[in-house]
């Protein structure tokens, strides 16, 4: 009889709730949205992202082998931490938190360390916009405790360098940059880097982090590194990269801030030309906080009075009013 009871419990727990094609499939979509939201509208891509990740989830709620749910889990977390990134550059700081606690959930349940590593830099990206740089710096820290080397580590560095900068700290700042540099030299490998796309961070993104950390530390070098990572953009990604078109937009914004308050105002017209380009549902919460401060900068006492300044003033606020997402508080 307890042969028996043990055989049948055998038998129970062979079944299999997902099969090999269905797990191939769900990795091949992470794969793909990772590296279209590079490039996609934050909404659309947030909508297809959460349509998969339910297909994840309604997985996990069927009986499972330990290797495929913690397989299912890992990626749920990855969606969500995707989803969250969606969600801030919408300027909807409430969501993109609660995603990051249930992916945080799976994160934990498998003990995934890269993971919740990136969950971590995405809520201290979320906090930064939200304008809470103090806790940005904290949950940037903490990011670092899961992961000490590689392309994440540089992030969540300049997250922390970003936000001290913000605090007033231009030393801390300096400091956080050249950590990032110290921490990219060290070659690391993970699943989440293995996905690409978002899970990954170019050279051309390290320096425009980099620029634009040294812009709002008001470093005067802050122009020649964003000019360095306009370059690299232009140059197209490295072998293994992608690039991220929010990121490159936001590295044109960046310098024509920087060279607006070097006082050239025709070289902003030029840093700003893709930008004005971007269609509507490409203009982020994120992209109009840093056009704001442009616009503030413009409306300063060296430009007062200037034709120019004002035209493209009124351009700025056009681009805005068709975004049809609220700019970052941040």
């Amino acid at each position: 009889m307890t042969a028996h009871e043990g055989s049948e419990h055998a038998e129970r727990a062979e079944q299999r709730g997902i099969g090999e094609a269905t797990l191939e499939q769900f990795r091949a979509d992470v794969r793909r949205l990772s590296t279209e939201y590079m490039t996609g509208e934050p909404l659309a891509m947030f909508r297809e992202m959460r349509r998969v990740r339910d297909r994840i989830l309604e997985a996990l709620d069927r009986r499972q082998w330990p290797r495929d749910a913690s397989e299912l889990y890992l990626m749920a977390g990855c969606l969500n931490a995707l989803m969250a990134a969606a969600a801030t550059n919408l300027g909807v700081y409430d969501g993109a938190e609660e995603l990051i606690r249930s992916g945080w959930a799976y994160a934990t349940i498998i003990d995934h360390h890269p993971l919740m590593a990136r969950l971590r830099l995405c809520a201290a990206y979320t906090a930064y916009w939200d304008g809470r740089p103090q806790q940005s710096v904290n949950l940037a820290r903490s990011g670092l405790e899961f992961l000490t080397d590689g392309q994440n580590a540089a992030q969540l560095h300049l997250y922390v360098g970003l936000a001290s900068a913000r605090l007033g700290d231009a030393e801390e700042a300096r400091r956080q940059i050249a950590a990032a540099r110290d921490a990219r030299e060290r070659d690391h490998r993970d699943e989440l880097l293995a996905i690409g796309g978002e899970f990954g961070f170019s050279a051309a993104a390290q320096s425009y982090y980099a620029g634009f950390t040294l812009s709002v530390a008001g470093a005067a070098e802050a122009a020649a590194e964003l000019e360095q990572a306009t370059g690299l953009y232009r140059a197209g990604p490295e072998p293994g990269e992608h690039h991220s078109r929010r990121c490159q937009m936001l590295a044109h914004t960046d310098l024509a801030i920087a060279r607006l308050r070097s006082g050239t105002l025709d070289a902003v017209t030029s840093a700003l030309e893709p930008v004005m380009a971007l269609a509507p549902g490409e203009r982020t919460s994120v992209q109009l906080q840093r056009l704001s401060v442009l616009r503030e900068e413009l409306a300063g006492t060296i430009f007062r009075g200037s034709p120019r300044a004002r035209e493209l003033a009124e351009q700025l606020e056009d681009f805005a009013r068709d975004a049809g997402v609220p700019p970052a508080s941040g």
